[in-house]
């Protein structure tokens, strides 16, 4: 048995796994933000929760560090191109929501038109994680439209440029 570095046995293994992608979109003090997020997932089930992990480097993390809900886009394999317009551009240079359809939701964060649907969650805390800072979040509200579709995973969108590096 050859036993590698754990770091690199870790980068070479996780680089395989094909996450589910969502769009996360919050809004605080009139700003809003949204970003695409691979690190999301549900962590309890009894009381339900979700787990949102956003860089450090992303502008949707300054805003949803004042916010008090995220709210989770599950996207579709179709929704490639929602996927790009939140996971290619920065919300330091472009206005997301003008180039998208969504309308107020919980917290006065937007719901996208576009997905399998979403959860909108009241954020409990904030966890320091590293590179990213991670949002416990109950949810409160959602809309699940497409239970049937097939989910977008990271290795449909790992071809994109991201608008900020983790």
């Amino acid at each position: 048995m050859a036993v590698e570095d754990g770091t690199s046995a870790f980068q070479t293994l996780v680089a395989t796994i094909d996450y589910p992608m969502f769009v996360v979109t919050t809004a605080a003090e009139g700003e809003r933000a949204g970003c695409l997020v691979g690190f999301a997932t549900q962590c309890s089930i009894d009381p339900p929760r979700l787990l949102v992990c956003l860089s450090k480097r992303n502008h949707t993390l300054r805003v949803a560090d004042r916010a008090e809900v995220l709210i989770v886009h599950f996207l579709g394999v179709d929704d490639l191109d929602i996927a790009s317009l939140f996971g290619e551009n920065t919300g330091d240079e472009v206005d997301k929501f003008a180039r998208c359809r969504w309308e107020p939701g919980p917290g006065a964060a937007p719901v996208l038109s576009a997905g399998r649907g979403w959860v909108a969650g009241r954020i409990l805390d904030r966890l320091d994680l590293g590179d990213h800072l991670g949002f416990l979040a109950e949810p409160l509200a959602g809309e699940a439209r497409d239970g049937d579709g097939l989910q977008l995973g990271f290795q449909g969108v790992r071809h994109l440029d991201p608008g900020h590096e983790a």
